[in-house]
């Protein structure tokens, strides 16, 4: 064979591997109304930047007459590329080639890419589309589920990982996502549970939907396993892609920062008007953000979710921050059990990656009721609390209003460390509200006064005038500033770049223990 014929039997071999399971498959994936692997990473990476791994990987199955089935690629598409100019590895599941089951070749190729993306400090994008373990490879496709968790263990705080799930997703193929930092769904076409809705009408008699039961809504609003939500394939890559513009490549690069846009100088007027007077009067806790942060930069995590706590990224003068805030516009922005687990892995997150964290706060405390006790709450809260305690990376917060209780304390308090604390002139700063600590302080004399109401709203007055308002607490040193809020954004700007190069030492030891 000269080697004209072997050069065109490798490009023979490549065409095929190209094709995956072949033209009526790529047709029936876009009847789906899904893209193919290779499509979805083209449209993804900068163009011409791909450099495909393993492309002509096969397995080695002889079960259930394996042996007889060539599958280049084994069913994922794996490599590594660019995105804006920066480099990172991705692996995609080709449906079309066995429905994109999981076996041992198929394995090896994920955890050979994951292994290079830690060593070379690169981000891991999974796009995920499988019908979940090859059952014709039994054990070694369970023991590639096994290898694939461990190196997202591994890679776990080192490079940041993001998962988007554009079709099915089921059984043990969900434990990689979870690992993940994000999940990114799309609507209508994917799907994650751990058991399926003929598995759960056989166990326990009820019956469920596939969108019911794993659909990007009711991950997004209900569980909270998903991050975001997009109507299609093309917007998901162009949110991830979006949102590995505020990440650095790994734990040791701090995140990248762009051309601003934005004066730091600016003073947002309108700060004045989204602040009610009243202090029960709820407002968006997103506008005061949207307003303080480079023009048009915030970009909300988990918004469906959780709607009570705001998290997202945004930038100040370029530089990347994570948000965190208290929403007055649900549920008056308690802290509940779902906020909390939201805030402490976002905070863990930006903790992990040198992403500085502005903290708003506006909370009347934890959640009451006995569904939040039983379900433990104190077990839950205690989670946003060590997650703020053990943060390394710089802290400022700004208290717009309320900061009640035990919650002042967990919201990137003075007293966890935080680096710079703010406060607005309408902030409160109290053990408990006025009209509770009124009943609590004053309830003998209310009992006998003769106008009862008139009175007890005379002693909430005198309560705030003299306690709750963030005076007090200037004087103490436990808010660094009172701030005019037009004057809040150039002080930030400012304070982030006096603390940028931060190095908190924290005691010799394995690890803590959070409270999971």
């Amino acid at each position: 064979m000269t080697i004209e014929d072997r050069v065109e039997e490798l490009r023979e071999r490549k065409r095929e591997a190209e094709l995956g399971g072949g033209e009526d498959r790529i047709e029936a994936q876009h009847d789906r109304g899904k893209m193919t692997a290779r499509e979805r990473i083209e449209y993804f990476l900068d163009d011409g930047t791909f450099n495909e791994v393993d492309t002509l990987r096969e397995h080695r199955s002889t079960n259930f007459d394996m042996d007889e089935r060539e599958m280049p690629g084994d069913g994922v598409v794996t490599g590594y590329g660019e995105v804006d100019g920066r480099k990172l590895f991705v692996f995609a599941h080709d449906f079309t080639v066995m429905g994109g089951s999981l076996g041992e070749a198929f394995a090896q190729k994920v955890c050979k890419i994951m292994d290079k993306a830690i060593e070379t400090g690169c981000p891991i994008i999974g796009l995920n589309d499988s019908a979940g373990a090859r059952i014709q490879e039994g054990i070694d496709s369970l023991a590639g589920y096994a290898d694939i968790f461990h190196r997202n263990q591994l890679a776990s705080g080192v490079v940041p990982q993001i998962s988007a799930i554009m079709g099915p997703c089921a059984g043990g193929a969900v434990y990689s996502p979870a690992i993940t930092d994000f999940i990114m769904m799309v609507q209508d076409t994917s799907h994650m549970f751990i058991t399926g809705p003929d598995v759960i009408e056989t166990v326990t008699g009820e019956e469920v939907g596939f969108e019911e039961l794993g659909g990007a809504q009711t991950h997004a609003t209900e569980s909270g396993v998903s991050h975001f939500t997009a109507q299609a394939e093309e917007a998901a890559l162009d949110d991830i892609a979006y949102l590995l513009s505020f990440l650095p490549q790994n734990n040791v690069e701090d995140p990248p920062r762009v051309e601003p846009w934005d004066d730091p100088e600016r003073e947002p007027d309108d700060l004045m008007d989204i602040v009610p007077d009243q202090p029960q009067k709820p407002y968006d806790m997103r506008n005061v953000v949207d307003s303080i942060v480079d023009e048009g930069s915030f970009f909300e995590v988990a918004e469906m979710f959780a709607r009570n706590l705001t998290i997202g990224f945004a930038r100040m003068d370029g530089h990347s921050v994570g948000i965190v805030g208290n929403n007055p516009h649900v549920n008056a922005g308690t802290l509940d059990i779902d906020a909390s687990v939201k805030g402490a892995r976002f905070v863990r997150f930006c903790d992990a990656f040198n992403i500085p964290i502005l903290t708003f706060v506006d909370v009347p405390g934890f959640m009451p009721g006995t569904d939040q006790e039983h379900d433990g709450i104190i077990k839950h809260g205690a989670k946003l609390l060590y997650a703020y305690s053990e943060a390394t990376v710089p802290l400022l917060t700004v208290i717009t209003r309320k900061a009640y209780g035990g919650a002042y304390d967990v919201m990137a308090s003075k007293h966890v460390e935080a680096d710079m604390n703010y406060a607005w002139p309408t902030a409160e700063i109290a053990v408990m509200g006025p009209k509770g600590a009124v009943n609590v302080l004053y309830d003998d004399e209310l009992a006998s006064a003769e106008d009862v109401e008139a009175r007890r709203q005379e002693l909430i007055d005198e309560y705030r005038d003299a306690f709750a308002n963030p005076y007090t607490a200037a004087e103490r040193g436990f808010v660094d500033d009172v701030l005019e809020p037009q004057e809040t954004r150039a002080r930030l700007i400012t304070d982030l770049e006096m603390i940028r190069g931060k190095r908190k030492d924290t005691p010799d030891r394995k690890h803590g223990n959070i409270p999971l």
